[in-house]
């Protein structure tokens, strides 16, 4: 069987992690120090329009470069300009052409609470979220085995982290539920083939518990998109290309929020 795009991403991600030999015990102290982070669920809860979680992304997998050279620190201003909610940032470097640095710039440049957007599969990368200043961190249900989704919740929430539980179908949410998510993104491009189906978040939304913050993800074009979500219940967008790609961000923002 030929390797899907989620397949090689893990596989590099997994093998880094294995060679990974730093103490978590003296991480967990270092995390232990750090200044409280902003609160990235509870930006996005009782709002009375739909949030945006603007992304801070300059390529993909599937469709290549999309704003290489785009600078986090004045994207993150312009999309706070434009009234969104909470930043995501791409930290992945081989795949997404991302960096812990455009975080750290992106979130010292805004006053809202930031994501690491990555493929998080070990404790380190947990630790290191938090490390590096996040605010969230991102859980893959699908990247991760329920034992490991509830491990690292788990310890996320222990250091101060938000999580945010991305889900594709009803197993990955049973397996957020265990987990005690209280924030699920349903992300409507799958993973293995990075197709998107707009019907996947509106299908999904209804089976969300009403305690879990729901937030839709990917594939989000513009307006008619948001309305749509909004009916079906969920309180935030999460919204990379539209953004990265437009002439005016923070327009591109202001546009979402229904």
């Amino acid at each position: 069987m030929t390797a899907t795009y989620l397949d090689r991403i893990l596989a590099r991600h997994r093998d880094t992690a294995a060679a990974d030999t730093r103490s978590v015990e003296q991480l967990l102290d270092r995390a232990g120090a750090m200044p409280a982070t902003r609160g990235f669920r509870n930006a996005l809860a009782d709002l009375d329009r739909l949030g945006v979680i603007a992304e801070i992304k300059r390529r993909s997998p599937s469709k290549g470069d999309l704003a290489v050279g785009l600078d986090p620190a004045g994207l993150a201003a312009t999309y706070e300009r434009g009234g969104a909610s909470c930043i995501s940032v791409l930290t992945d470097v081989e795949f997404f052409g991302g960096s812990v640095a455009d975080l750290q710039a992106a979130r010292a440049a805004c006053t809202l609470p930031v994501i690491r957007k990555d493929f998080t599969v070990s404790e380190h990368d947990v630790l290191d979220a938090r490390l590096m200043g996040a605010d969230c961190v991102l859980l893959i249900a699908a990247a991760l085995d329920p034992a490991e989704l509830a491990g690292f919740h788990q310890l996320a929430t222990d250091i101060g982290l938000d999580v945010l539980v991305e889900v594709h179908d009803e197993r990955e949410l049973d397996a957020a539920i265990a987990a005690d998510a209280t924030l699920v993104g349903v992300n409507q491009r799958d993973l293995v083939t990075f197709e998107v189906d707009h019907e996947r978040a509106v299908r999904m939304g209804g089976r969300i518990p009403g305690h879990a913050v729901k937030v839709a993800e990917s594939g989000v074009r513009g307006r008619d998109d948001a309305v749509s979500l909004r009916s079906a219940g969920y309180q935030a967008v999460l919204v990379g290309e539209t953004l990265v790609t437009s002439h005016e961000p923070d327009r591109a923002v202001a546009d979402l929020r229904v």
